[in-house]
């Protein structure tokens, strides 16, 4: 069972209770399930070499995975953009997640991690026509509860931004997120969890992980999604906060509206909506949700409980 009392590592956006089950997780390697230690891919892979592939999280809710259509159309219109070969279509994925599960009995708080690559490479360089064993598939599935620790997040401004779309569009789950890893180091040097980029034009963007909303007077602003993630639960949470009649806006603004804010909190797969606590040592309440937050939480648990059967 989860050992509640101790968070796991990786940023505190994905902070999850530590669970001893993972250790003997069997994970999905090309159609073979493989203890964790056995579970590889070749070091002439073009993930490893290149990071040339794209990904997918999903969330784990009565044996079903929350929103799978959603994140199947993200998957396959990343890999058209990418030109890339899945090697399966989506009923090959529904039942290789499904495999997945199964295997590692899971009915209830696991996280998957859906992770296509261009393949193996004949020689170990860029061009893609040295991929030609066909794309490697690997699902990594754990027992994975959020570890809330009765805190927001500390945010910190960072330095490196979300590059142009004629760059590395970032609303690609891409393998390659150096930028995003980077933004990670500065927030962790500077002691905070999570980096906040903004746009190429200064305005707020997103963390090296999540998309970013703020409350100022009782509306909701998030960025324009022009340089942002494509995040499932940013679209959730806009169209739940316009049904309840709450002003939702995807706009550009800065940080000194940033700062002003009455509440702030990111949202992704793993975490829905997680507030924050401060954002360049400027403290947003009390350091936990604030009312608008908490209802947009309730909001999206119910439209999940729906999506999954039960309710």
């Amino acid at each position: 069972m989860p050992d509640a009392q101790t968070a796991g590592s990786g940023g505190a956006a994905h902070a999850a209770e530590v669970d001893a089950r993972n250790e003997t997780i069997l994970i999905w390697v090309d159609g073979a399930l493989r203890p964790r230690a056995q579970a590889t891919v070749s070091v002439y892979d073009s993930g490893f070499l290149l990071g040339d592939g794209i990904w997918e999280g999903l969330r784990l809710h009565n044996g079903r995975w929350a929103f799978l259509d959603d994140h199947l159309d993200r998957l396959f219109e990343a890999a058209r953009a990418l030109d890339l070969d899945l090697g399966r279509d989506r009923a090959g994925i529904v039942a290789a997640l499904e495999e997945v599960r199964t295997a590692n009995g899971m009915e209830e708080n696991a996280h998957a991690r859906l992770m296509v690559t261009r393949g193996v490479k004949a020689r170990p360089f860029q061009h893609p026509s040295l991929s030609r064993s066909g794309p490697t598939m690997v699902i990594i599935a754990e027992h994975s509860v959020p570890a809330t620790a009765g805190r927001g997040l500390r945010l910190v401004t960072v330095p490196q931004v979300r590059g142009l779309p004629m760059s590395q569009d970032p609303k690609l789950n891409s393998h390659s997120k150096l930028n995003c890893v980077l933004a990670a180091v500065q927030a962790e040097k500077a002691g905070a969890d999570e980096g906040l980029m903004l746009d190429p034009h200064g305005f707020v963007n997103t963390t090296n992980s999540c998309n970013v909303f703020i409350v100022r007077k009782g509306e909701l602003w998030t960025s324009t999604g022009d340089y942002c993630m494509n995040g499932i639960t940013r679209a959730k949470t806009l169209m739940l906060a316009r049904e309840a009649g709450i002003p939702a806006f995807e706009k550009n603004f800065s940080l000194v509206e940033a700062y002003g804010a009455d509440e702030v909190f990111v949202t992704g797969t793993f975490g829905g909506q997680t507030p924050v606590a401060e954002l360049d040592g400027r403290a947003f309440g009390d350091g936990t949700a604030g009312p608008v937050t908490r209802k947009l939480q309730e909001l999206y648990r119910a439209l999940v409980r729906r999506d999954v059967g039960l309710d």
